[in-house]
């Protein structure tokens, strides 16, 4: 005899079922009293919360197998979610079953209910590329390990949507004629922070004739908003300044970098509404116009992380240099303002050594008298 395990909220939905579970969805509806399905606050996660006169609806799965109970648990672990002996509901009676569920009142949560439609509205496709990412990690991570991983999954995964949806401009290039990539297999190395994988693969060459099989490693990473703040009627800019991983690691003596605002995308966040956050936690600044620079690969032949670079007009008056950074996040930022044209020899003295600084101030010069001249 299986376990009965009320279910709820997305693993209602057949798709992730299959991806979590690794079955369909029982169809056998069930319902608990005194509860709601409610959207947690700020990602979302559906938790049951105590509502006089409410009914939380869901679903029935009976006979569940030890597998299944293991990895449902281990998707719940993920969400901070702990398995609960409930009475539940049902069109043939009550019952005890297991329920995957938060320790009342830790989070916030919105005023609405759960919804099907709104699930998918907000990021339903994302979820399902979280999910499978998460169930990766089964038997590798739990608890505060796995927790401490998921934002970073989260945020991977809306990049990954975002990069399927993208309409690319096709002008010169792009593969060969009637291109095709065949996967062979994938193997995900390292699962911290920061994640990496090995592909097997062929792809179609060039000549018209399959490639051999490969096999290349990949960096993979959420998308980055880029953002340089420029103030045209002081024809001033802002750059932080902040210790930085990849020169310590490569040796220099001196890994501090000169920078523009950056910081990752968060799930359902523009890049432009991500570039005004960060604009505001990194250097206290409210931005007028953006301007969208380039959206590019830094490194494809590594890396799948994305930048969106922006220049955004705001004041610069005196004193605006300082310090910023989020307590939070281990941000220990200080802040320059430069005027143009010291920015500008930083090109050529070489103290300019970032692609997106480098980047952002080549779009500056070329841009430069226009904004001026509106402003």
């Amino acid at each position: 005899m299986g376990t009965t395990i009320f279910i709820y909220g997305p693993l209602c939905i057949p798709v992730m079922m299959q991806i979590v579970a690794g079955c369909r969805p029982a169809e056998e509806r069930a319902w608990l009293e005194g509860y709601r399905v409610a959207p947690r606050q700020p990602d979302g996660v559906p938790l049951l919360v105590q509502a006089p006169g409410a009914l939380a609806e869901g679903l029935l799965l009976r006979d569940a197998t030890e597998d299944m109970v293991v990895r449902i648990a281990h998707y719940a672990d993920a969400h901070g979610l702990e398995p609960v002996p409930m009475q539940v509901q049902t069109d043939t009676g009550p019952l005890r079953a297991l329920a995957f569920r938060g320790e009342p009142g830790r989070w916030p949560v919105a005023a609405g209910n759960w919804s099907p439609a709104s699930w998918a509205a907000a990021g339903g496709e994302e979820a399902c590329h979280s999910a499978h990412e998460i169930m990766k990690l089964l038997g590798r991570f739990s608890g505060a390990e796995l927790r401490f991983r998921v934002d970073q999954i989260r945020a991977r995964a809306a990049a990954r949507v975002a990069a399927l949806h993208e309409v690319v401009p096709h002008v010169e290039g792009r593969g060969p004629g009637d291109p095709w990539v065949e996967e062979i297999g994938q193997r995900d190395d390292h699962a911290g922070w920061f994640f990496t994988r090995t592909y097997d693969l062929r792809h179609q060459g060039f000549s018209g004739q399959p490639s051999p099989q490969i096999r290349r490693e990949v960096f993979l990473a959420p998308d980055a908003a880029i953002l340089l703040p420029y103030d045209p009627v002081r024809d001033r800019v802002l750059l932080v300044e902040q210790f930085r991983m990849g020169p310590y690691a490569r040796g220099e003596a001196l890994p501090w970098m000169l920078e523009p605002v950056a910081g990752r995308v968060d799930p359902g966040e523009t890049p432009e509404q991500c570039a005004r956050r960060e604009a505001q936690e990194e250097a206290g600044l409210e931005l007028g116009a953006l301007f969208r620079v380039a959206q590019c690969y830094p490194t494809p032949g590594c890396s799948t992380e994305f930048y969106h670079c922006f220049v955004g007009l705001c004041d610069l008056p005196d004193p605006a240099s300082g310090h910023g950074g989020l307590e939070t996040e281990a941000e220990d930022i200080r802040t320059h303002v430069l005027p143009f044209d010291r920015a500008q020899e930083m090109l050529s003295s070489g103290e300019a050594r970032n692609a997106p600084l480098i980047l952002s101030l080549l779009w500056l010069a070329s841009k430069r008298s226009e904004l001026r001249g509106a402003a």
